[in-house]
C-alpha cells in the first residue's frame, strides 16, 4: 500500500490549489494571513492532512507577490509512504494574475523541485526540474495567449458571478502539459461540514492531468454560496485511487478591497 501514497498527495495539492485558492476572490474576505485547514482520505482511509496559507507579501522575479502555499502531508501510521509536499503560487494581486509557481516534493525522503516562470506575454512559460543530486533540465514551453496556472485559473474563474448552471472554461499549463480546464456548477446544495451546516455550490471541474494525477472522472468541489467561496469538501477519483479532503479548520485573512476581475476565459 506504500507504494500507492506516491504521487496521491501530489493530487491533492493540485486539487486544494484549484480550489482552496478560490478564496482568493479580490474580494475583502480574502488576505494575507488566511487558512484553510484540511483532513484527507485515501482509499476511505484518514491519511493525512493537508493545509492553505496566504502568506505575507514577498518579492519574486522583482515584483511584490502573496504566495499562496498548499501543504500536504501523510499521518506517522505504519505502511503509509512518508511524503510532505509544498505547491507555492506566486500571485501578483495588483496585476490579478500568477507569475509562477514552485514544486516541491519530498516523498519517502526522495525530492524534486519543479519551477514554473510565466512569461510576461502570457504565452510562454519556462521550466526548470531537478531531482535532488542530479544536474536541472530546463525546458521553454509555449502557450496559448491568456494561459495560467492551476490556481492562476481558479482565481479567475472565482471572481466571476457563479451561478448554478454557468460553465467557465480557463487555458491552463501544469509545467508539462497545456489542456483546458472546465467547470460547471451543478447545484447549490446544504452540506454539513466541520463549520456546521452550509449553502454550497457543487462544482463539476474537469482537467487533464496525467499519470498518478489522472483522473477517472471529474474532480468534484463544494464550496459555500457566500461572500467566501470557501471550499469545504474535494472529491477526486485519482489513477492511484479515491480520494476525498475535508475541512477542517480555517482562519480568515487580512481584508482587501475588491479588485478588478481576470478577464480570461470564457463562461455563461
Amino acid at each position: 500500500m506504500r507504494k500507492q501514497f506516491r504521487g496521491v498527495f501530489t493530487g491533492v495539492l493540485f486539487g486544494l490549489a484549484l480550489s482552496g485558492t478560490a478564496l482568493a476572490q479580490g474580494q475583502t474576505a480574502f488576505g494575507p494571513g488566511e487558512q484553510a485547514r484540511y483532513r484527507v482520505h485515501y482509499l476511505g482511509v484518514t491519511a493525512g492532512t493537508a493545509q492553505v496559507t496566504v502568506g505575507a507579501p514577498m518579492k519574486q522575479w522583482g515584483k511584490e507577490v502573496w504566495p499562496i502555499v498548499a501543504v500536504a502531508k501523510t499521518d506517522s501510521v505504519a505502511g503509509v509512504w512518508p511524503i510532505k509536499d509544498k505547491f507555492v503560487s506566486y500571485w501578483d494581486f495588483g496585476a490579478q494574475r500568477v507569475l509562477g509557481s514552485d514544486m516541491h516534493e519530498d516523498e519517502n525522503n526522495r525530492r524534486r523541485r519543479v519551477r514554473v516562470k510565466l512569461g510576461e506575454d502570457g504565452r510562454s512559460a519556462h521550466v526548470v526540474k531537478q531531482k535532488e543530486g542530479e544536474t536541472p533540465r530546463e525546458y521553454d514551453h509555449e502557450l496559448a495567449e491568456g494561459t495560467l496556472d492551476v490556481a492562476g485559473a481558479t482565481f479567475a474563474l472565482r471572481n466571476r458571478a457563479l451561478v448554478v448552471g454557468g460553465e467557465y472554461s480557463y487555458p491552463v499549463f501544469t509545467g508539462s502539459k497545456s489542456f483546458l480546464m472546465k467547470a460547471k456548477v451543478e447545484a447549490k446544495e446544504t452540506l454539513s461540514t466541520s463549520l456546521g451546516k452550509q449553502e454550497a455550490y457543487r462544482m463539476r471541474v474537469y482537467t487533464e492531468f496525467s499519470g498518478n494525477l489522472a483522473s477517472k472522472r471529474d474532480m468534484v468541489v463544494w464550496m459555500t454560496a457566500d461572500a467566501r467561496h470557501l471550499p469545504v469538501r474535494i472529491e477526486a477519483d485519482l489513477a492511484l485511487g479515491s480520494l476525498v479532503a475535508e475541512l477542517t479548520g480555517y482562519e480568515q485573512g487580512k481584508a482587501i478591497a475588491p479588485a478588478p476581475a481576470v478577464a480570461s476565459g470564457t463562461g455563461n
